[in-house]
């Protein structure tokens, strides 16, 4: 498991685990698995999210 350092923002929809192999089911011509990786789409595979600004409305 990767460690993080305890201020490190990690990204909420992939754990800090960016990139997955996902298998096909068909080999290749060598006879290894066919796979594809897939990045998560939150935070593009850096698996780091940045904190945004939140926004204080004050009112009376």
């Amino acid at each position: 498991m990767p460690q993080h350092h305890p201020n490190t923002p990690v990204c909420r929809d992939c754990d800090g685990f960016p990139v997955v192999a996902v298998a096909t089911g068909g080999r290749n011509r060598d006879g290894s698995r066919a796979t594809l990786r897939i990045a998560c789409r939150a935070c593009k595979g850096t698996g780091r999210t940045v904190r945004r600004a939140t926004l204080a409305l004050a009112g009376r």
